[in-house]
């Protein structure tokens, strides 16, 4: 059974449809233009999308503001990394699939590259006493960067105080009472559903990460107001779409696990990351605070302060910010090779990751944005999105105090009790040289308004310098 569906009580989304291709802009310039779009993706999600955003929108004019924020909300509801899941939404809506995946393969690749050959150096030289001294640096830097993505996402995303209230609660959950993730992003998606739905202002908004203002008009861009018409929904295109991609997706993890059993390191990298691409909803930092609790707490595959020199990697290199998995995929290979040599196993393991962790993103765009494209102007879903974006808030806040804890103190204990589970400091094992430096940092960023690399850099400069002096 085939045909076109509709969504009732939503905007319609155009009066005729048209050919992909009638906007004018062809297959090559997009290919570049993507390739430009990654090449200046640095600074997490937050930046990244705002680059996107002035190429495709203000300087392309590809697309109009109203679309942009409205395939940024579908990504936000996403689990996974929302700005590379909005380069494929956007190529697929100037050029089919085909464009799709090159918009979000050529958003990864430079990514794939630096981190890996990061990865190389930190496993055969991380211990050694400049190297190190450079990662400690980062440390700080990078937490300080954690906190700005808080303020950047909150002063967007918590217009009022009920948007406060959801993501003081979701901190309070996740922090202290461990709750999962999963159950956050479903509880506030709910609450935020039929508030919406309810037609109260408290609910509507734009997506978290910025592009406000009226902007460019749908009938000024080049796709213009109308649906292009390989973008209408049919349950055929749906099912082809499912079934292609999940192939894709899940028979290199049943090979895996056949081959390897479950005892594997492979097969445990597999696993643990085709689940991550499912339950980790609300962008990269959101996804960070999963990965980092279960990759250093369950699995044992990095120290805390890895993780973090992982992330600072990840924000000093273009691509995703969520590269940084690339990285523990590559550690947790290289610490358990098997039969393999380790870097070999590393290479591996991080090219693994990497392949469990976006191959899901494109089937998510391609099975379900035809159907949200017929979705633009739904209260109910504005909602939703408005409310998981708060609640993200919080789940960011979440990210940076463990990362504090673990950055400023060489020792914690965990705090069970009266329904509580939450990691403590041990006072006496305070770094206080790691403590100064990341309030510098703080102070750089938010005083004096440096930039992220500027501060990464300058940070690495005086662990370096401190190493040297012998006080660290």
């Amino acid at each position: 059974m085939s045909g076109a569906v509709r969504a009732t009580g939503a905007a319609p989304a155009s009066s005729s449809p048209r050919a992909a291709g009638d906007h004018g802009v062809s297959f090559r310039e997009a290919f570049w233009v993507w390739l430009r779009v990654a090449a200046l993706s640095f600074g997490g999600p937050a930046g990244q999308i705002a680059v996107m955003h002035r190429i495709i929108v203000d300087e392309k004019r590809w697309i109009g503001e109203a679309r942009f924020l409205h395939a940024l909300s579908y990504c936000t509801l996403l689990p996974g990394p929302e700005a590379q899941q909005l380069a494929v939404y956007i190529g697929w809506l100037m050029h089919r699939t085909l464009g799709g995946v090159v918009a979000g393969t050529l958003f990864v690749v430079p990514g794939v590259i630096a981190i890996m050959a990061l990865s190389y150096v930190y496993a055969g030289w991380g211990q050694v006493g400049v190297i190190a001294a450079l990662f400690f640096g980062l440390k700080a830097a990078v937490l300080a960067i954690v906190l700005q993505a808080v303020f950047r996402v909150g002063s967007r995303a918590l217009k009022n105080r009920v948007m406060v209230g959801i993501a003081a609660a979701a901190f309070v959950a996740i922090f202290f009472f461990d709750t999962p993730f999963p159950v956050i992003v479903v509880m506030a998606g709910l609450i935020g559903y039929f508030g919406g739905r309810s037609g109260s202002p408290l609910f509507q908004g734009g997506g978290g990460h910025g592009g406000g203002g009226k902007g460019l008009a749908e009938a000024d861009s080049l796709l213009g107001e109308v649906l292009p018409d390989h973008a209408a929904p049919t349950v055929s295109k749906a099912l082809r779409a499912a079934a292609v991609w999940l192939l894709l997706w899940l028979l290199p993890v049943a090979v895996l696990l056949a081959a390897l059993g479950t005892a594997s390191a492979f097969s445990q990298i597999a696993i643990f990351f085709s689940e991550m691409a499912v339950v980790t909803f609300g962008g990269a930092y959101a996804v960070l605070a999963y990965v980092a609790q279960q990759a250093v707490e369950h699995y044992g595959w990095l120290r805390p302060g890895e993780m973090l020199d992982g992330l600072g990697m990840a924000e000093t290199t273009p691509g995703p910010l969520i590269m940084v998995t690339q990285f523990v995929g590559f550690m947790a290979a290289f610490r358990d090779p098997g039969v393999l040599h380790p870097m070999l196993a590393g290479t591996l393991g991080g090219l693994l990751t990497t392949w469990v962790t976006f191959t899901p993103c494109f089937l998510w765009i391609f099975l379900g944005a035809p159907f949200i494209e017929v979705l633009r102007g739904n209260k109910a879903l504005s909602g939703a999105l408005t409310a998981i974006t708060a609640a993200v808030v919080g789940v960011i806040l979440n990210l940076a105090v463990w990362f504090a804890l673990h950055t400023w103190f060489h020792e914690t204990q965990r705090v069970r009790g009266a329904g509580l589970s939450f990691d403590a400091p041990v006072l006496g094992s305070l770094d206080p040289w790691a403590l100064l430096l990341s309030v510098a940092a703080m102070l750089a960023i938010f005083r004096f308004k440096a930039g992220m690399i500027q501060t990464l850099l300058a940070c690495s400069a005086v662990g370096i310098v401190l190493h040297l002096l012998g006080v660290t």
